[in-house]
């Protein structure tokens, strides 16, 4: 008969990293996120991998934070209701557009079957990739290419999120949305877009859809085409 051996004593820095990890979430919840499923993924996957290491002391802030190529990981809150919104389910297949740091994408992969995840930026792509293999993510992909030039054979998904403004959503993409599907994205305010806010689109079942309001954004622009730098 062998004894369990004792856990190791927690060091202070592990102390001040559930501190933090505590606060992180209460932010969150304090913000109206509820989802139980999607704290737990909030819990677990390591948000200071996905920035710069300069910058990896900032990640359990509730506050953007810059990337390469001149991108942004947006507030946690903002990637939270996004994804509370796009409500995705473990036999869900979904669609990424505009995969960042890989953030959103690996938070996607704990909370449904299949993700696809399309990034213009090969640099942002080959790290995100590696971000999600060190976390052991298996059921993701990162591609590099336009997303929003997408053909519609791709899909169907049952969830499509846009990590940015669209002024328009393009039409392959309202077709690679399947039954029931939803999608979310920010849209502007007005024809001037000096204001924004996250929408979520649902296919109806007489085939139309419901657009819902629901929270006010700052994402850049989704620039369409692949960089032809970085």
């Amino acid at each position: 008969m062998s004894l369990q051996q004792p856990s190791p004593p927690q060091t202070e820095q592990d102390a001040r990293n559930a501190q933090n990890k505590a606060a992180f979430l209460m932010d969150l919840r304090a913000r109206g996120i509820q989802d139980l499923n999607l704290l737990r993924a909030l819990e677990i996957v390591p948000r200071e991998i996905f920035v710069p290491h300069r910058f990896a002391d900032l990640a359990g802030r509730p506050i953007a934070l810059p990337l390469r190529c001149g991108q942004t990981l947006p507030e946690p809150w903002l990637a939270a209701r996004m994804i509370e919104a796009l409500a995705p389910a473990r036999h869900h297949r979904v669609l990424e557009i505009g995969t960042g740091s890989g953030y959103a994408t690996a938070l996607l992969a704990r909370l449904s079957r299949e993700v696809l995840s399309i990034e213009r930026f090969q640099s942002l792509a080959i790290e995100a990739e590696a971000r999600l293999a060190r976390l052991g993510i298996t059921n993701a992909g990162i591609v590099f290419g336009d997303g929003l030039a997408i053909l519609p054979n791709i899909g169907p998904f049952d969830r499509i999120i846009v990590q940015g403004l669209l002024t328009e959503i393009p039409e392959n993409l309202i077709a690679a949305l399947g039954r029931g599907g939803v999608l979310v994205a920010a849209r502007p305010d007005d024809k001037t877009a000096s204001s924004q806010h996250i929408a979520r689109i649902a296919r109806n079942e007489p085939g139309g859809f419901d657009e819902t309001l629901v929270c006010a954004s700052r994402l850049q622009s989704l620039l369409p085409g692949e960089a032809q730098a970085l």
